[in-house]
């Protein structure tokens, strides 16, 4: 099968360019002629044959339309069997909704219209579109399937929820033997402090300001936190050093190598304001390392509460410093053992099976309608 995807570039490898990544390979992997359409930047893959869509530097809003008017043109070419795209354009079979969708992003962070209004109103015009007019619509979790239902209309029958993969190999506890003292020591954090693992770009939707509140009022004041990702801190900073926890805070930016610091961690904390899915929890998971969640977030739907982590309001910090202080009286072993069975279903393959499955309701619709 002629598979075309279209897909911004994943070069930096965060949560989300992995799971692609891991995604494209796995297609490959079994048998799939996968042809990626990616602006400029996007590097080889063995085995993907590359299209390059040509994107001028524009703002963002001018951005989002050129996309979807540019993968038009390149879709209208015609040859493949199936097209899936990852991105709010509009001549696909397949809409993978990886973001959700943007009404409920923008519902969920109050002040957000305010900032690039217009970027805002193209994207919810295309989003719009999109759900109103692709034969199929995949969502990553079951939270994200139901807001796209309930906000856009979409029929249970043009809906699936396809969840994503993680690397077990590469996310394994094994991991923290050869690496979690060594990190420790990288990041100035003492070999026995209970350490809280932050990853994630876009730090105030995934709510590291209720982290910060949570370690100021935690009953250890040992306790240390690492922050990895993008973006600005100086506010984040400011709010540590008045809660008097700014000297246990380590500031890592963003880092290839993020599986040393799950190795690192005795639990990671990502209490989201919104999230379809969020990679990080499935990579904590097969790191052994449990996983304080939001209740807004899908990755939640990979936790067993008590067990593998805590599922919690992401606006409240009392309650991720409880949820914290009962996962820290745990036996670790456990932990560790709950936290990599969770992870374990969340495989490649079983992803590629459920494309599988809707790539061929697609192609026979179009071989009985020709």
């Amino acid at each position: 099968m002629k598979l075309l995807i279209i897909a911004r570039p994943f070069v930096f490898h965060g949560g989300v360019e992995r799971a692609t990544a891991g995604l494209v390979d796995a297609l490959v992997q079994h048998g799939y002629d996968v042809h990626l359409l990616s602006a400029y930047g996007q590097a080889r893959m063995p085995g993907v044959t590359r299209r390059v869509l040509p994107l001028p530097p524009l703002p963002s809003a001018a951005r989002a339309l050129a996309l979807a008017a540019v993968a038009r043109v390149v879709v209208a070419g015609g040859g493949w069997d199936v097209v899936q795209s990852h991105e709010r354009t509009l001549r696909q079979d397949i809409y993978r909704a990886g973001e959700g969708c943007h009404r409920a992003y923008l519902e969920s962070m109050s002040d957000s219209r305010r900032r690039r209004p217009l970027f805002h109103r193209v994207v919810l015009e295309l989003e719009r579109r999109v759900f109103a007019a692709t034969a199929h619509i995949v969502a990553i979790s079951r939270r994200s399937a139901a807001e796209i239902a309930d906000l856009y209309g979409v029929p249970r029958e043009r809906l699936s929820v396809v969840y994503n993969g993680v690397d077990l190999e590469r996310f394994h506890p094994k991991n923290r033997a050869a690496q979690r003292y060594l990190a420790r020591a990288e990041a100035g954090v003492v070999a026995d402090a209970w350490t809280l693992l932050f990853v994630g770009s876009g730090f105030e939707r995934k709510g590291l300001d209720t982290v910060i509140d949570a370690l100021a009022i935690s009953a250890d004041r040992s306790s240390r936190l690492i922050v990895i990702g993008r973006g600005a801190t100086q506010a984040f900073r400011e709010r540590a050093a008045r809660l008097a926890v700014d000297t246990r805070i380590t500031w890592l930016g963003p880092r290839h190598d993020v599986e040393r610091w799950y190795a690192a961690a005795d639990v990671v904390v990502l209490p989201s304001r919104y999230e379809p899915f969020g990679n990080v929890h499935l990579e904590a998971l097969a790191s052994g390392v449990p996983v304080v969640a939001s209740a807004a977030a899908g990755g939640a739907e990979a936790i067993v509460d008590g067990q593998s982590g805590a599922v919690v309001d992401p606006r409240d910090a009392r309650a991720i410093a409880t949820a914290l202080g009962r996962l820290r009286e745990r036996n670790p072993d456990e932990l560790t053992d709950a936290a990599r069975r969770a992870a374990e279903p969340f495989t490649f393959a079983a992803q590629v099976a459920g494309f599988a499955r809707i790539y061929h309701r697609i192609a026979a619709a179009r071989h009985d309608f020709p």
